[in-house]
C-alpha cells in the first residue's frame, strides 16, 4: 500500500506481546503477557496514574482468530492512523518469537490496514518486568548465510498488497543497527537476498537514534526514524555531553561497549522528565537531512515494567493534540516523506499507547484524527 503523498501518514508501532509463549512462561511464570505487568503496576507518588486500565477492561489476547486485530485496524483507520509497524522477533537459527499475530494477519485479509515491519534485533532478555538482562534467546550476526532464510520469511509479508511502500518500494525498519558489529556487510547482504526474492528495491530504515546521531556509516540506510521520545532525549544528551559521546563511540570501535553496558548500574530511583520540554525540543529541531522521518509519542511511563523507570510529567491529551497538530504542519514543510511514526499503538507497560483507556478514552485517537483531517 503506497503512502498517500497528499496528506501526513501516521504509522503506529505495534507490540504483539499480548499472548503467551513458552519462553515467557519459563522466564516469568505461566501466563505472562504484556498485561501481566500492566495489571500489577502501582502508583509511586501522589497523582501517579497507575495502573493503566484499558477501556471496558479490554485485556485482549491476540490469538483470537483475528477478531482483535480486525477491531484494532478499523479503530485506527477511523481515527486517522494510516497503518501499523509490527515489531518482528527473529533470532539465530531461524528462531521466531511472538510471530503468530503477524502470521494470522498475513493470512486474514479482513485485517484491512496497511502495515510494515521492524526487526527488533536485540537479544530476548529478562527485562520486561524490570529484572536482570539474562538472555532467554540470543541474537547472532555471524551467520551471513542465515540472512537468506530470514529475508525469505520477510518476503512473504513484503509481497502482501497491504505492505507499506514508498515510491513503490517496501519500507523495512531495523530497531538497533548499532548492535550489529558488521552492519555494513550485513545490510548489504539483506539487500542482495531481497533481490533474489524479487524485490529490486527495499527501503531500509534505522529506528533507534544512537546510530544516526553518532554519524556512523550513514550511507548504509535509506532513512532514519526519529523514534520518540528517545531521539530527542539522545540528541539533548549528546549536545550537553559531547565528550561523553566521543568516549562512547570510541568504546564501540574498541568493542568495549557491551562490557561498559554490563558495568553500568541500573537506576536506583525514579526519573522524571518534562513532557512539554520534550515536545518543544522535537518541534524546534531543524530538519536538514532528507533521510529523516518524523516521530511522535503520546505519553511515557514505564514503571509498570520497572519501578525505577521514567515518567513524563505534565502529560495531557490537550497538549498532545496541540503538539501533534504542530508536528503535522512541520512535516509538510520540512520533511521529504509525509510520514509520522508514533510510539505507539499498544505499548501499555511503557505508558505510551493510542488505544482507549479508562482515563482518556478515545482522546489520543481523536486528536490524531483532527490533525490529519485538518
Amino acid at each position: 500500500m503506497e503512502i498517500n503523498s497528499n496528506k501526513v501518514n501516521v504509522i503506529a508501532f505495534y507490540l504483539p506481546q499480548f499472548h503467551t509463549i513458552p519462553e515467557n512462561d519459563d522466564a516469568y511464570g505461566k501466563g505472562f503477557t504484556e498485561w501481566t505487568n500492566v495489571k500489577k503496576a502501582k502508583p509511586l507518588f501522589e497523582g501517579h496514574r497507575q495502573p493503566r486500565v484499558p477501556l471496558n477492561d479490554n485485556y485482549y489476547c491476540l490469538l483470537d482468530n483475528g477478531k482483535t486485530m480486525k477491531e484494532q485496524a478499523k479503530l485506527a483507520q477511523d481515527n486517522g492512523v494510516f497503518g501499523f509497524c509490527y515489531y518482528h522477533y527473529y533470532f539465530k537459527n531461524g528462531k521466531k518469537l511472538l510471530e503468530k499475530p503477524l502470521e494470522e494477519m498475513l493470512e486474514n485479509k479482513e485485517i484491512d490496514i496497511p502495515f510494515c515491519m521492524c526487526w527488533a534485533n536485540e537479544n530476548w532478555s529478562k527485562r520486561w518486568d524490570g529484572g536482570n538482562n539474562e538472555v532467554i534467546v540470543e541474537q547472532n550476526y555471524d551467520d551471513l548465510e542465515g540472512i537468506e532464510e530470514h529475508v525469505k520469511y520477510l518476503s512473504k509479508f513484503l509481497a502482501d498488497p497491504r505492505y507499506i511502500t514508498v515510491n513503490g518500494a517496501p519500507l523495512l525498519l531495523i530497531y538497533k543497527p548499532d548492535l550489529i558489529p558488521n552492519v555494513k556487510q550485513y545490510v548489504a547482504r539483506i539487500r542482495e537476498c531481497f533481490k533474489k526474492n524479487g524485490f529490486d528495491k527495499v527501503f531500509i530504515a534505522s529506528q533507534f537514534p544512537t546510530y544516526y546521531l553518532n554519524k556512523k556509516h550513514l550511507e548504509i540506510f535509506d532513512y532514519y526514524v526519529q523514534f520518540e521520545p528517545m531521539f530527542t532525549d539522545y540528541r539533548v544528551k549528546q549536545a550537553a555531553h559531547p565528550f561523553r559521546q566521543f568516549l562512547k563511540r570510541l568504546a564501540i570501535k574498541l568493542h568495549l561497549y557491551k562490557t561498559i553496558k554490563k558495568a553500568q548500574k541500573k537506576p536506583t530511583s525514579l526519573t522524571h522528565m518534562n513532557y512539554d520540554e520534550k515536545w518543544q525540543n522535537n518541534l524546534s529541531f531543524k530538519v536538514n537531512d532528507k533521510r529523516l522521518i518524523a516521530g511522535a509519542f503520546a505519553d511515557w511511563d514505564n514503571t509498570a515494567r520497572n519501578k525505577n523507570g521514567t515518567v513524563y510529567d505534565g502529560v495531557s491529551v490537550e497538549k498532545f493534540a496541540s503538539y501533534f497538530d504542530s508536528l503535522t504542519q512541520k512535516v509538510k514543510k520540512e520533511y521529504s516523506l509525509p510520514i509520522i511514526f508514533i510510539n505507539a499503538w499498544n505499548e501499555w507497560a511503557e505508558g505510551t499507547y493510542l488505544e482507549p483507556d479508562t482515563d482518556h478514552e478515545y482522546g489520543y485517537l481523536k486528536a490524531i484524527k483532527h490533525a490529519i483531517e485538518k
